[in-house]
């Protein structure tokens, strides 16, 4: 294979990870969503210092493959729909293969696999526990038309690796130090997949000209005023999750005023999308649905961390 060659490949790649997995924007999330379960999970049960590295690490890599790994399944499940009414994207234009894709899930299940290795081999464990979610997930539990109609029912089904993947994270840490999960970790789990759904939610709301034809969107099937409504309710479940979790760590009322706050954005940016509806407005609500996720997650890993060492 010629320089040029290799040169054009790794092109395809550049473009393909900007528009479908931009790094300089899932990057600092998955690092906060990452950083945070370790973190977490060590304060439940150490009042000082700090977590390991290599659990961040680890934590951290396998995080941003899992999430990618979830991209490309995406890719399967929706190719006909993408054929069919977005063939602009990567896959029906031709930019990359199906096939190629196969073989870069594979690179980094073996990558996750060594992670795994190297640091505990009882994480195998719940690695495997989340490759079958995922795998279900690619399938839509075997019921896909079924669920395809019940909008929540298919985002509270499909947000449900959150969990899964924030609780391989956590156990880079307890199941090193402890060999269990410590009590107080169901309430960050649950958070997890709130703030997930939050995610989904607002990333799907779109103005008028922005919508696509055949591209089931929130604001299409629940209607703009009703998707942010349930936008903020999630926003407001999570907020009440997390409270409970941060009160584990000592950290319940900081917690509470950060996220009030920025809860309180949400709404005004939601108000504001309601009244303007102008196009490209959308894009604020999923910019914002981001800020919200590095917020709450900071404010469980690294400012209590921050905050111990201070007192």
């Amino acid at each position: 294979m010629t320089n040029h060659q290799n040169e054009q490949g790794l092109r395809r790649w550049w473009i393909y990870q900007k528009e479908r997995f931009p790094l300089a924007q899932h990057g600092p999330v998955i690092f906060a969503f990452s950083f945070s379960a370790v973190a977490f999970s060590w304060m439940l049960h150490s009042s000082n210092g700090w977590p390991s590295l290599a659990s961040i690490v680890v934590a951290f890599v396998t995080c941003l493959l899992f999430f990618f790994q979830l991209r490309i399944s995406d890719e399967f499940k929706d190719k006909e729909e993408d054929a069919r009414y977005r063939p602009y994207r990567p896959v029906p234009r031709g930019l990359v293969t199906l096939r190629e894709l196969v073989v870069l899930f594979v690179l980094c299940s073996i990558v996750q696999i060594g992670l795994a290795l190297w640091l505990d081999p009882r994480l195998l464990i719940l690695l495997l526990i989340t490759w079958s979610y995922q795998a279900l997930m690619g399938k839509e539990f075997f019921i896909g038309k079924w669920l395809r109609g019940k909008h929540l029912t298919y985002l509270i089904t499909h947000m449900a690796i959150m969990p899964l993947v924030d609780l391989y994270a956590t156990g880079t840490e307890w199941l090193i130090s402890l060999g269990h999960a410590p009590d107080g970790l169901f309430w960050f789990l649950l958070a997890s997949l709130f703030n997930g759904m939050g995610i989904d939610i607002g990333r799907k709301i779109r103005s008028p000209e922005d919508e696509e034809k055949g591209v089931p969107t929130y604001s299409v099937v629940w209607g703009r005023p009703k998707a942010l409504m349930i936008w903020w309710i999630v926003m407001g479940l999570a907020l009440i999750c997390t409270c409970i979790a941060a009160h584990r760590i000592d950290f319940f009322l900081p917690i509470l005023f950060i996220l009030s706050v920025t809860l309180g954005g949400a709404i005004v940016v939601g108000i504001y999308f309601l009244r303007q509806q102008t196009k490209g407005a959308g894009k604020w609500i999923e910019l914002y649905s981001g800020a919200w996720t590095l917020v709450l997650y900071m404010s469980l890993g690294l400012l209590p961390l921050i905050w111990r060492e201070l007192i």
